[in-house]
């Protein structure tokens, strides 16, 4: 049976993704800041025995080394890390306090480093594994009003580049998605129309869009993909912006 961790895995893509990788037979360890006992209640009814969660903040060494400890021990490690918690700020670069700044980045781009310090060595062992980090449309373009998020997003971008091409040769593949307008509640709902006039496709994304898209590249079916940074943007990213 294949094991995955799962980070921002209580709600939204992370939440999204746990069910759609168990539907599909998988051991899911689940880990969150933020534990929702009835959203456990649930998931462990339906697939119990198949399912684990640790309360955990990925932005802290502590908690992801207690973390790998964890899952060690409960499932004897997994094959597959979900990269995908993470926060959103908005407004000038110059109105950002310095917290701002320093939560974007721990919770979005040192939380990768902190689950690959720990995790990844086990995959080196078994000479196999995959990566799919959650990054954003915003990290491979620019927005309005959002620069410490672009810059988070930006990092994890070029973070999947190189990890993909340094795990490689341990037959690690590592790979990223990168969403548009996701319909979680880090958007203002009061958004969503703007948001969807914008888009090809008239709409936003659903979460189990995205999860779709995290599965296929964490899976076989994605063998032979390293270092992508998949867009699911509903054709978003494809304008050249001129207008009709």
């Amino acid at each position: 049976m294949n094991r995955v961790l799962i980070t921002g895995a209580m709600s939204g893509i992370g939440l999204a993704s746990t069910q759609l990788f168990l539907e599909r037979g998988w051991q899911v360890f689940m880990a969150d800041k933020k534990e929702d006992l009835e959203v456990l209640d649930v998931i462990r009814d339906y697939y119990e025995g198949s399912v684990y969660f640790f309360k955990c903040d990925v932005s802290k060494d502590k908690d992801v080394k207690h973390l790998h400890s964890k899952v060690q021990e409960t499932i004897k490690g997994v094959d597959t890390v979900i990269n995908n918690a993470g926060i959103i700020t908005h407004g000038l670069l110059h109105e950002a306090s310095e917290k701002d700044w320093d939560d974007i980045m721990a919770n979005d781009v040192k939380s990768i480093f902190l689950t690959t310090k720990y995790f990844i060595p086990d995959m080196i062992k078994n000479s196999y594994g995959t990566i799919v980090n959650t990054a954003s449309i915003s990290g491979i373009s620019g927005d309005y009003e959002m620069p410490v998020y672009n810059a988070a997003k930006g990092a994890v971008v070029n973070l999947t580049r190189a990890m993909a091409l340094d795990y490689a040769k341990f037959k690690i593949r590592v790979n990223s998605v990168c969403p548009s307008a996701v319909d979680t509640n880090m958007l203002n709902p009061d958004n969503i129309p703007k948001y969807a006039a914008v888009n090809p496709l008239k709409r936003i994304c659903e979460p189990r869009e995205v999860a779709k898209a995290i599965y296929f590249l964490a899976s076989e079916e994605s063998s032979y993909c390293n270092g992508v940074n998949l867009p699911v943007t509903g054709g978003l990213d494809v304008h050249s912006g001129q207008p009709k």
